[in-house]
């Protein structure tokens, strides 16, 4: 009597499987396109809502930043005796702070400028003359509205840069190309301007200045080269802790007669800001997530109704349960991954068009555009579980007895 052979089921390569599961994808184009649309209007819609946000919550971030947000501004306590002198290299000791981004310096040279050397000095009382290092206008987001500013190669020179009102008081509204520079009085020299500054509301009392090179102050105007002033500006994540130790840094001595301004209202109105924006992206995104997913469960469930015969054909020919879960299980992925790439794309094209429109830097998080295609395999292998499991569990004979 022979003796039966135990059959081993077939195994299918991950080519076989991939195929069967995009099988129902091209038999049933129409109910395909419509699915994946689904899909990916619904990651276009994670994209757009986390993507214009963002936008929206960047330029928002500029402008709470212009308002000083990283700065601090440290100098001697007044009315000492004898008086805090800071020392010469304060604002580079303050620089290896490691959070300090830049920090730069001024000085009250305590000399008197005019228009000219007929005018009377008190012409131009309130407007100081300050020595200044050629980095200030970093420290202080400030700009330069005509001619330049101070640079190593003019910082030896008679040469100035007026604040905005110091330049009105002087007579000097703008500087033409190709003319003779104006010059002013400052001490007992003339000295060349080379430009003027925009207003800068981080730093007023700079509006009403005029700014020479530090060398030259030491040696035109006898500077003794103590600042009087240090900008700084920092990571805001560490700005307190700069300004904790800052004024142990820069009078190691008498940190306590050391002034340092407290940081701006608008950093905290900047951080409750990314706080709550964080929280509606990860909200909104769930919610768009969620309503792919249950397109593509839906649309699978009733791909499943439809194809039972099918099913019935494929296991009365051999097709193990584990062949028709791997089946729509691939479907159901190929599905979502078809709308998770349209869906970036269009989500991408429609958030920078729109931050384009508004004037808003285009800012799309990385996390929303990896995550699209990548959230939409996910939910499509979520979605596809039950709809692959019930067709697995479809006897033959219930298959092809079906309507």
């Amino acid at each position: 009597m022979r003796r039966a052979t135990r059959t081993d089921p077939v195994r299918l390569a991950p080519g076989d499987i991939l195929r069967l599961g995009l099988l129902g994808i091209r038999t049933r184009k129409m109910r395909a396109a419509l699915s994946a649309l689904g899909i990916s209007i619904g990651i276009a819609t994670l994209i757009i809502v986390m993507g214009i946000p963002a936008s929206s919550q960047k330029a928002l971030m500029n402008e709470l930043s212009a308002l000083g947000t990283n700065m601090l501004r440290a100098e001697p306590m007044p009315n000492q005796d004898p008086p805090v002198l800071l020392p010469d290299s304060a604002d580079g000791m303050a620089a290896r702070i490691a959070p300090v981004t830049v920090a730069s310096a001024v000085a009250n040279t305590h000399a008197v400028v005019a228009r000219s050397d007929k005018v009377d000095a008190g012409d131009a009382a309130g407007i100081s003359v300050l020595a200044s290092r050629v980095n200030l206008l970093a420290a202080v987001n400030g700009s330069v509205q005509y001619g330049r500013f101070l640079t190593t190669s003019t910082d030896r020179f008679p040469t100035v840069v007026l604040g905005y009102e110091a330049a009105s008081r002087l007579g000097v509204n703008e500087l033409v190309p190709g003319q003779e520079p104006p010059q002013v009085f400052v001490g007992d020299h003339w000295f060349t301007v080379i430009g003027i500054l925009r207003p800068m509301p981080l730093a007023p009392e700079l509006e009403r200045s005029v700014l020479v090179g530090w060398e030259a102050a030491r040696r035109y105007l006898h500077f003794d080269g103590h600042p009087t002033v240090v900008y700084v500006q920092a990571r805001e994540d560490a700005l307190e802790d700069v300004r904790d130790v800052l004024p142990a840094t820069l009078h190691p001595e008498t940190p306590d007669l050391v002034v340092v301004s407290r940081p701006s209202d608008a950093l905290a109105a900047k951080r409750v800001t990314e706080t709550t924006f964080s929280a509606l992206f990860l909200g909104l995104a769930g919610v768009a997530l969620l309503v792919g997913g249950i397109g593509v469960a839906n649309t699978m469930v009733v791909s499943v109704l439809e194809r039972r015969r099918e099913i019935g054909l494929r296991r009365a020919l051999g097709a193990t349960r584990g062949h028709i879960r791997a089946q729509f299980l691939t479907e159901s992925v190929a599905l979502s991954g078809l709308g998770g790439v349209i869906g970036t794309l269009l989500g991408v094209a429609v958030a920078v068009g729109y931050s384009a429109y508004q004037g808003w830097p285009p800012v799309i998080p990385p996390a929303a555009a990896f995550g699209g295609i990548g959230g939409a395999v996910v939910v499509g292998m979520v979605a596809g579980v039950y709809p692959s499991i019930r067709a697995s569990r479809l006897t033959p004979t219930d298959a092809l007895s079906a309507p």
